[in-house]
């Protein structure tokens, strides 16, 4: 179930954007005090609606500091129409801005257009499934558990989740994870891959698959 974050200090918006979204197979989470943000991993989100005028911190200020943390898209929900909002919301970080009052068939719309080609290069977090790679600290977790990993596994995991159906040797793995100044052990990844998929085993997942003859790669 793929997850979004709604930011609005309007209690009857929340409820309106939760209905809208009911049975779509989304997670909805919604706060109505920014200030709530520092309580929450906003990393888990793949998409995130933001108001503008809320006190405290407006959504533009807002906008940037959540950049500094998601590359997931940000949909501006705001009254104000004028073009020089739309523009500095935009510069800003925002993907898209959306004019109040909107209809809910228009915001469902944009919500799902963005799930589907969200295809920027991730500096932050990558989710595939039930597993999500935070890319800036180095950590996987699967629906929300965290796996215990070397960063060798860590780094073949991210090697093959950020390429999903490309076939990898242990030589090109190997080159990846510990690069060209070290002697050749490639029996070193296959170990690493045994490993990695008895923790994955734990959570009843096998995402990665051997391509025999060939290496590794991550299943779609």
């Amino acid at each position: 179930m793929r997850r979004i974050l709604v930011i609005d200090d309007e209690p009857k918006i929340l409820k309106l954007i939760q209905r809208a979204f009911q049975g779509q197979d989304l997670s909805v989470t919604t706060i109505d005090d920014p200030h709530d943000l520092s309580l929450i991993d906003v990393t888990v989100f793949e998409l995130i609606l933001l108001d503008i005028m809320m006190p405290g911190i407006d959504g533009f200020k807002l906008c940037q500091k959540l950049r500094q943390k998601v590359d997931c898209p940000i949909i501006f929900l705001s009254a104000l129409e004028d073009e020089q909002s739309i523009l500095t919301g935009l510069e800003l970080g925002g993907d898209d801005y959306l004019v109040k009052p909107f209809s809910l068939a228009e915001l469902r719309a944009r919500v799902h257009a963005h799930l589907r080609r969200e295809h920027r290069t991730k500096e932050h977090s990558i989710f595939r499934g039930d597993i999500r790679l935070n890319l800036s600290g180095a950590k996987i977790f699967v629906k929300d558990v965290e796996m215990e990993l070397t960063k060798g596994e860590f780094l073949i995991i991210q090697l093959l989740a950020m390429h999903p159906g490309q076939v990898f040797s242990r030589e090109q793995i190997f080159i990846e994870v510990y690069g060209y100044d070290r002697d050749s052990n490639e029996t070193v990844i296959t170990e690493h891959i045994k490993n990695i998929r008895k923790k994955f085993t734990h959570f009843n997942l096998h995402p990665i698959v051997t391509v025999w003859g060939i290496g590794y790669k991550w299943g779609k």
